[in-house]
């Protein structure tokens, strides 16, 4: 049986991309580039009789031309999508063993942020169709059946 790390991610970014050096950066001699975000995934549940949040909170790396891409659109409180998979990292300092778990995101899209309707604040650009599409001729079909159905 073949193993199988995924993870689907909904949140919001806990901070401004490219605040810190440890944020955004390019890595080894290639100058590949890393951002590494915090996004904080909210859910409900229900304890006695109040609903209250639940908030986890999960450290992810991008890697690439989708960190480059995405740098100036990663804002704090931006809604965004993440797919990828689970990465263990394993360190030790003074003799001590450290370990911590990330999400290394093959995917991101961005879906929302704190004011939707402006783009000044850090909203992705949104896709207009252009006004002269039109969906093609299909021809209609007449299937047999009354306009009026009694239900």
């Amino acid at each position: 049986m073949t193993d199988m790390n995924h993870v689907f991610l909904i949140g919001r970014l806990t901070r401004d991309i490219g605040a810190d050096e440890r944020s955004f950066a390019y890595v080894g001699n290639s100058q590949l580039a890393r951002a590494n975000i915090s996004i904080a995934v909210n859910r409900s549940k229900k304890e006695n009789d109040q609903w209250v949040d639940d908030v986890s909170y999960f450290d992810v790396t991008i890697w690439g031309k989708t960190a480059e891409n995405l740098r100036q659109y990663l804002l704090k409180g931006k809604q965004i999508a993440v797919d990828g998979y689970l990465k263990q990292d394993r360190w030790q300092k003074d003799g001590q063993n450290f370990s911590k778990i990330v999400v290394v995101a093959n995917s991101v899209q961005l879906l929302g942020g704190k004011s939707e309707s402006s783009q000044m604040a850090g909203g992705a650009p949104r896709f207009q169709p252009k006004a002269e599409y039109s969906a093609p001729d299909v021809p209609v079909q007449d299937s047999g059946f009354p306009e009026d159905i009694p239900f």
